[in-house]
């Protein structure tokens, strides 16, 4: 796995001698049922919690509707049906083996992608990670046409409302982790959005455009635990960014990443859907994650 945290090195906008500069938080999200809603719309957990004052069979309407659309976009435009099988942890794991051809003829069908799962078939998936990457910069306006886009929108819009602001309200938090100035919107973040999920790496970069997330969380923090497992992945980040000015904190709904925090000593905060919990969206905000992270390191402290 050295080439893998070799490759993600080389590909990270921000290096670590970089990241010692100034303080710098990296925030590391799980995203299903913490960003994005889509499991508790399916099983009605989420509308169950509101007991009768929302809609169940709506939420299940929705669920599906993110499913199929989710499905199409990746299908349709990231090469997922063929690579489904050959998931990898980011879309930059296999920058060893992309010489960096110009893709922009390339005839993605006509390469004969398949197994064995050698080093040329790697660098074909090397090269569909790139494509995917490009698309991702560019955004889903650019791709999809015009009648997917505003069957897209008006599922965000319509789900937005149902959870009450949930979708909107995550991108807005995302968006001030950042540190963006509002004064200065075209200021360098001084933090970072990584996000962490266990599901495949294809869906999740789709989920990503289709949540409306891409514009605070780059193509390369996006990770896969699917195979190598959250604990993995936080270290994998933890070597990108570490220095002495550098903070860590997780986020998330999950038994694993909460378990991973602890082993790495991060602090973690616990969603949840419930209307009544204190961690949740809309609600979460930039003061109660800090004031998590300031308790966790004078608890460090103490016990160092």
């Amino acid at each position: 796995m050295d080439e893998v945290v070799s490759a993600l090195a080389d590909s990270q906008t921000l290096t670590k001698d970089a990241a010692t500069d100034q303080p710098v938080i990296v925030y590391v999200w799980d995203m299903d049922e913490t960003l994005i809603l889509l499991k508790s719309l399916l099983d009605r957990s989420f509308a169950g919690h509101f007991e009768g004052l929302k809609d169940l069979d709506k939420g299940v309407e929705i669920g599906k509707r993110w499913e199929n659309i989710i499905l199409e976009v990746c299908d349709g435009h990231f090469f997922y049906e063929e690579i489904e099988n050959y998931n990898e942890p980011c879309l930059n794991s296999l920058l060893q083996y992309d010489d960096g051809k110009d893709l922009t003829k390339y005839d993605f069908e006509a390469d004969c992608f398949s197994s064995p799962y050698d080093d040329a078939n790697k660098r074909k998936l090397a090269y569909r990670h790139r494509a995917i990457a490009d698309k991702y910069a560019k955004g889903l306006e650019k791709i999809l046409d015009n009648r997917t886009v505003k069957v897209w929108s008006d599922l965000y819009s319509l789900t937005d409302k149902y959870t009450d602001g949930w979708l909107s309200s995550a991108h807005k938090l995302l968006e001030e982790a950042l540190g963006k100035s509002t004064a200065e919107p075209a200021a360098k973040p001084s933090n970072i959005n990584c996000i962490v999920t266990s599901g495949s790496l294809v869906p999740s970069v789709g989920k990503c455009l289709l949540y409306r997330l891409d514009d605070v969380v780059s193509a390369d923090n996006i990770y896969s635990s699917w195979e190598k497992g959250k604990l993995q992945c936080f270290k994998w980040i933890k070597e990108l960014y570490d220095g002495p000015n550098v903070r860590f904190c997780a986020i998330g709904d999950g038994h694993e990443e909460r378990s991973a925090a602890a082993i790495m000593k991060w602090p973690f905060v616990k969603m949840e859907i419930n209307p009544e919990a204190p961690h949740r969206f809309p609600g979460l905000n930039l003061s109660m994650i800090h004031a998590i992270m300031d308790a966790a390191d004078k608890s460090s402290s103490k016990d160092g």
